[in-house]
């Protein structure tokens, strides 16, 4: 992909969601795009006559919709390969006898060929941007990412202790956790064009010694960068957690008695908190990443309307394939508002239809999203100034035909097949539904090999549901 190439385009009449401030929607609207930035939007015969004659190439849009490119907050991107070795499992047997032989036994070109398959598949659910929960290969995920054309924050898996580990990940102490993070930063951090940063990680509490929570804090505000931790998973870990470090309920009550929480952490999942942890999380503008399939597959139902209610920025993500097998954070705003109206049924006893409205959701996965990943100055929305990341949807199928409503539509009627195409940084990196970067079946067929390949060193048998003949 050459980023060096000039990039300058009108789209016009479509159906533009800005996502701004305003919550405009321009029926028929039209948006210019210089390199890699927004430059004018507006009414398309507006926009047609002041810069058609700029030598911008000119696309109509014959009324499709125009959006800001999704963000997932929360995928590991290196799971790819693992797609359906740990379902129907417990998230302790799915780690320790699952994920971790799994990941353990990755090489680097594994980790890139994983990041390129999930890549495709989250291009092909209209995602420009996601923040990576954390695997063991960063460099293979920057070759990746770069390649495709998306936008990243990037994050090594980082634990120095606990139970079942693999044994070359035991021996790992705080200091070389940070020192490997630290590497990684001044490789990676803002290449490709600016399109990956370098984060650091905590996979979990329960595999992390109180030196290596306070040197990442420390580190990410000399680094002036994010920290994406695993926060109150399961009940266990609140557990734990009370009986090993003197604190009165869990994981958030204890990195707010350190000094942990701050507006730079992205907690993922964050679902057994009580209501005085949600003010913490609020207090210190913690943001959260919030994952329907995994919560209801494993994990419980989190107090997402809590949050919102008292201003916490909750963002979506899919997590990793073992745990959810789909990533399309489309798929994901429709579970959002489904388990969130049902959580109000399970926790009041009475229904509430106007729970997470589909607003609030198409919000979680742009401007809030952008936020969580702080990237907001110039991601989230299409604003003139913010980079030229969108997504172009063809509603005219029968999965989104009649359209009354378009937000409506967007969240509870979309799907990923009617992403047509898909904007980076100013440069298609889907078009008409081909990804423009890579071959999709050669990597469809390198995984399937690197996946065999990889199961077989790691152990991992797949035992057979039914007889096999």
């Amino acid at each position: 992909m050459n980023d060096a190439m000039n990039s300058r385009f009108i789209l016009h009449n479509a159906l533009i969601v800005t996502m701004d401030k305003e919550s405009r929607v321009f029926r028929n609207g039209g948006i210019v795009i210089d390199n890699d930035r927004i430059v004018a939007i507006g009414q398309s015969a507006d926009i047609i006559r002041q810069y058609s004659s700029n030598s911008h190439e000119i696309i109509d849009l014959h009324g499709q919709f125009l959006l800001p490119g999704l963000i997932n907050t929360h995928v590991h991107t290196s799971q790819q390969l693992a797609r359906g070795i740990a379902d129907d499992v417990d998230l302790l047997t799915w780690l320790h006898h699952r994920i971790w032989p799994y990941e353990s036994n990755m090489t680097e070109e594994d980790s890139y060929i994983s990041t390129l398959l999930c890549g495709i598949e989250l291009i092909h659910s209209g995602v420009t941007c996601f923040a990576e929960a954390g695997g063991q290969h960063v460099s293979g995920m920057a070759k990746a990412v770069e390649l495709l054309g998306l936008r990243a924050c990037l994050t090594q898996s980082v634990m120095d202790s606990g139970d079942g580990l693999p044994s070359s990940w035991g021996i790992r102490t705080a200091d070389e956790c940070i020192q490997s993070q630290k590497e990684l930063h001044k490789k990676h951090n803002n290449t490709a064009d600016g399109r990956i940063r370098i984060w650091l990680g905590i996979r979990q509490i329960m595999n992390s010694t109180d030196q290596l929570l306070l040197q990442t804090r420390d580190t990410a505000k000399e680094l002036q960068t994010g920290i994406h931790m695993h926060v109150a998973e399961i009940p266990f870990e609140n557990d734990l957690v009370m009986q090993t470090r003197e604190v009165d309920h869990g994981t958030v009550t204890y990195l707010e008695k350190v000094g942990f929480l701050s507006s730079n952490l992205l907690s993922a999942h964050t679902v057994w908190v009580n209501e005085n942890e949600i003010g913490y999380l609020s207090n210190h503008e913690v943001k959260v990443s919030h994952c329907p399939a995994a919560a209801m597959r494993m994990l419980g139902f989190a107090p997402i309307k809590e949050m919102l209610d008292a201003n916490v920025c909750v963002s979506l993500g899919t997590d990793g394939a073992p745990s959810n097998n789909r990533m399309s954070i489309v798929d994901e705003m429709y579970l959002a508002s489904l388990i969130n109206k049902g959580r109000e049924v399970y926790t009041k006893g009475t229904t509430d239809p106007t729970a997470l409205p589909a607003e609030s959701v198409l919000k979680m996965a742009t401007v809030n999203g952008a936020k969580a990943v702080l990237w907001e100055n110039e991601i989230g929305s299409l604003e003139v100034g913010k980079k030229a990341d969108m997504i172009v949807i063809n509603p005219s199928s029968w999965s989104m035909v009649p359209i009354h409503d378009c937000i409506s539509s967007l969240v509870y009627c979309l799907r990923t097949e009617n992403i047509v195409s898909v904007m980076c940084n100013g440069r298609w990196i889907m078009k008409n539904q081909k990804i423009m970067n890579v071959d999709e079946a050669e990597i469809i067929s390198m995984a399937k090999h690197a996946a065999a390949q990889l199961l077989s060193r790691a152990g991992i048998q797949i035992p057979n549901r039914m007889n096999l003949v």
